[in-house]
């Protein structure tokens, strides 16, 4: 192999360290836009399903755009992609700020905003990492950007409440775009970019999704991912409304959302640190398992306070522990060199579960006035991933990327 590929532009450390707080601003920025919800929506006269479908859109043009942010960066190098996606990113949420009519918010808060988190996501960040790190050692690191993403959540929650406090929610957005600005110079100790083995070309990018695809656990863990983005978007974007519903105020959604980051800093870095010694498959599947059982023990029980605090240290622990051993499974299968495309169209299924699970949030409320229907739904369909799941092959697909130069 071209050792080259390996070997970081910058110190290994420098590129983890600034990699970390990228994920950590671009994520919790993102995981802020729930506690938008109820002011937002009251002050511009937004029925939940408008709120809903706008969340819904960034969570789709989100997915959309990833494989392709992630074939960008594998071509042309991480820094620059993340660069240009941070500036788009913030461009969104100030224009999210002053955009009066549902219409619009669809466009800025959906459509912009959804395009620049897929180009400086963590997705590519770890794309990034995946170039410069040993093959054994991936699934670790996977989970160290995964954990400096929840942490990311754990911080901006309560500061964005702060905000929208202290300074009403219009302000709260332009001080976030202020924050996501900060991506830009801390993108240059990502740059740099995967090269092919020596004597292999390129594959295109509908070819090497086609031989990527005719692989059979590729296609289950694909369709399983569906599931990890449909409760995530879900309890994001509805919980804090849910819960002012149940009659708590709105710091405990914020509150609630903080601590499924917080928790979720050691449900990634253990599920790394798992998924390098245990078949990553049944780690899916079990996470997909335990979801549904906190999902149901939640909403069959009358919701308080102290309740949302234990769900949230529940699905914090399994929030985005899914990621390091979904990213680690198509790393084994392909390699370093496509991982930011392949592992963009998993997310594709990720993000398309979670534009189903917001705009069906909004909806099923605005119908029935509860959020109940997509709360049993979020159990079935934890189940369903679990099954999904368990007949993963965990094992590299041979020659790939062989392709006579």
């Amino acid at each position: 192999m071209n050792t080259s590929a390996l070997r970081p532009a910058v110190p290994l450390l420098v590129l983890i360290i600034a990699g970390c707080v990228v994920a950590a601003i671009g994520n919790g920025v993102r995981t802020s836009f729930g506690l938008f919800t109820l002011p937002m929506a009251g002050d511009l006269g937004l029925s939940r399903e408008g709120w809903g479908m706008a969340m819904a859109i960034q969570n789709l043009a989100w997915g959309i755009a990833q494989p392709f942010a992630g074939a960008y960066a594998d071509r042309v190098g991480t820094g620059r992609t993340i660069a240009v996606g941070a500036a788009i990113y913030a461009l969104g949420v100030f224009a999210m700020a002053f955009s009066p009519s549902a219409g619009m918010l669809a466009l800025t808060a959906g459509v912009i905003t959804g395009v620049g988190i897929a180009i400086c996501s963590f997705s590519v960040v770890m794309a990034a990492f995946g170039r410069s790190v040993p093959a054994e050692k991936r699934s670790l690191i996977f989970g160290v950007a995964t954990a400096a993403s929840s942490f990311g959540q754990f911080a901006f929650a309560p500061i964005s409440q702060g905000f929208i406090n202290a300074f009403g929610w219009q302000s709260a957005l332009i001080y976030l775009g202020m924050a996501l600005l900060l991506i830009i110079p801390l993108s240059y100790a990502l740059r740099g970019r995967t090269e092919n083995p020596v004597g292999h070309a390129d594959l295109p990018f509908m070819e090497a999704l086609a031989k990527a695809w005719g692989h059979g656990s590729y296609r289950l863990l694909v369709i399983g991912f569906f599931v990890c983005g449909f409760h995530l978007a879900f309890i994001n974007v509805h919980m804090p409304a849910y819960l002012v519903l149940c009659g708590m105020s709105p710091e405990v959604g914020s509150w609630a959302i903080a601590i499924i980051g917080l928790f979720n800093i050691a449900g990634s870095l253990l599920a790394g640190y798992l998924g390098s010694r245990l078949p990553k498959q049944m780690l899916l599947a079990s996470i997909y398992f335990l979801r549904a059982i906190a999902i149901a023990a939640f909403v069959l029980t009358d919701p308080n306070p102290t309740t949302t605090y234990i769900f949230g240290a529940a699905m914090g622990l399994l929030w985005l522990s899914t990621v390091p051993l979904t990213a680690g499974l198509v790393s084994l299968f392909f390699g370093a060199r496509y991982m930011g495309m392949l592992y963009g169209v998993a997310f594709l299924s990720h993000q398309i579960g979670s534009f189903v699970g917001v705009w069906l949030g909004g909806f099923a409320f605005d119908m029935t006035g509860s959020y109940d229907l997509v709360w049993y739904l979020g159990i079935l369909l934890g189940l369903a991933s679990a099954a999904l799941h368990i007949p993963i092959n965990e094992r590299s697909v041979p020659n790939f990327s062989l392709k006579p130069a």
